[in-house]
C-alpha cells in the first residue's frame, strides 16, 4: 500500500467536548441536566470526563476549562487576548504523528503546540481550526485497540 506523504491517516476521533469559561454552569448542563456519566479526574477537580466507551459511541468526552487547556497550550491559566477563545475541543488520533504535524506546517496552519508529551502520556500538537475549535492531532495509548 502506498501512502500519500501530503495526507494524515486520521484513525478515529480521540475525544472532545466544550471548553468551559465557567466551570459551574457547564457541570449543571451537561452531568446534572443532560445526565452524561461524568467523573473529575483524578487530582483534577474542574476537568470531568467519561471513562472511555462508557458513552457509547465516543472514545473520551470532558468538559475543560479554559484555563487548563490555556495552561496546555501555553503554560499560563490566561488565554492570549491576541488568539480567539475556542468554545470547544477536537482531537484526531493519527498513525503518525511527525507526518502529520508536519503536514499541517506544510500547508500553513499556525499551531499552538507541537508533538508535545502531557503529562498524561498523550502526545498531542495543537492548533485552531477555521471555525475555532481547539484542535489536536494526537497518540492517544490507552485508547488505541492495540494497547495492552
Amino acid at each position: 500500500m502506498t501512502t500519500d506523504l501530503n495526507e494524515i491517516d486520521v484513525l478515529f476521533v480521540a475525544g472532545f467536548g466544550p471548553v468551559m469559561r465557567d466551570t459551574a454552569i457547564s457541570k449543571a448542563f451537561y452531568k446534572d441536566t443532560l445526565r452524561l456519566p461524568l467523573k473529575h479526574m483524578e487530582g483534577n477537580s474542574d476537568y470531568m470526563m467519561t471513562d472511555v466507551d462508557v458513552l457509547a459511541g465516543v472514545k473520551h468526552f470532558a468538559l475543560w476549562p479554559l484555563s487548563q487547556a490555556a495552561q496546555s497550550c501555553f503554560a499560563t491559566e490566561e488565554w492570549p487576548e491576541d488568539i480567539p477563545v475556542p468554545q470547544g475541543w477536537v482531537e484526531f488520533e493519527v498513525q503518525d504523528i511527525e507526518k502529520a504535524t508536519e503536514i499541517l506546517i506544510k500547508k500553513g496552519y499556525q499551531l499552538l503546540i507541537d508533538k508535545r508529551l502531557e503529562p498524561w502520556g498523550q502526545t498531542v500538537t495543537r492548533l485552531l481550526s477555521p471555525e475555532g475549535l481547539l484542535t489536536g492531532v494526537t497518540i492517544t495509548p490507552w485508547l488505541r485497540s492495540d494497547a495492552s
